[in-house]
């Protein structure tokens, strides 16, 4: 395994394509842990833990919306949504 991706990492546009990927995931963690201003985040903690259906929602997104960070908005909504298609079909 380790010589697969030895042999991918000499390769300048799969490297590329990685420190990117790489990257982008760093970014998205750093995002996701800011909170919006303005947000009662206890109240929102608490809403969720409170309501079954939402907490189910919260899980499935991956306890974004809990948190409700900048990036919950963006790209948590649609993989909520296509989780939940995904599991109900």
């Amino acid at each position: 395994m380790w010589h697969k991706l030895l042999q991918a990492w000499k390769i300048k546009e799969v490297r590329n394509n990685l420190l990117f990927v790489i990257g982008m995931l760093v970014l998205f963690r750093l995002l996701a842990n800011i909170p919006l201003p303005g947000v009662d985040l206890a109240a929102l903690k608490q809403f969720f833990q409170s309501n079954q259906a939402l907490g189910m929602l919260n899980l499935f997104s991956g306890g974004t919306l809990e948190s409700f960070s900048i990036v919950a908005m963006g790209v948590a909504p649609y993989i909520t949504s296509s989780i939940i298609f995904s599991c109900s079909a």
